[in-house]
């Protein structure tokens, strides 16, 4: 079967919570395909600073289960963006708050020469579903 509108989205996930299965459910609504990258270990520490709760395993197991999530993949330790050609999607959905490394996805898509939408996803209940909010 061949999808024709590949999505792809990023995070850590250490937590899954009702606002990570939102921001899935709304990436979905961009293609028909959705590529969920989850974070390697080190690089969750290195951009936050402490080691995730879960083991990269865990949390690629738990993405790969939900819904609208049709693969799930980690990411690179050491290009951050070969997961975006390998997999070479139409749509990157961020998170409203997510900034690892987005402040240069355009200017690096462009070095690539990757015809990529980006799209800035809608808060879901950000008061009550953050990961750092929930983790404490």
């Amino acid at each position: 079967m061949k999808f024709s509108k590949k999505v792809m989205v990023f995070g850590t996930f250490d937590i899954l919570h009702k606002g990570h299965l939102n921001f899935f459910k709304q990436a979905k609504k961009h293609g028909d395909y959705l590529i969920a990258v989850v974070a390697r270990d080190k690089t969750v520490k290195k951009i936050k600073k402490k080691k995730p709760k879960h083991y990269e395993m865990f949390r690629l197991l738990n993405v790969a289960l939900t819904k609208d999530v049709n693969i799930a993949v980690l990411g690179s330790l050491n290009d951050p963006y070969k997961v975006i050609e390998d997999n070479k999607p139409k749509v990157i959905c961020l998170g409203y708050d997510q900034d690892s490394y987005t402040a240069k996805l355009e200017d690096e898509l462009k070095k690539r020469r990757l015809k990529i939408k980006i799209v800035r996803l809608k808060p879901y209940k950000e008061h009550i579903y953050k990961s750092s909010k929930m983790r404490k």
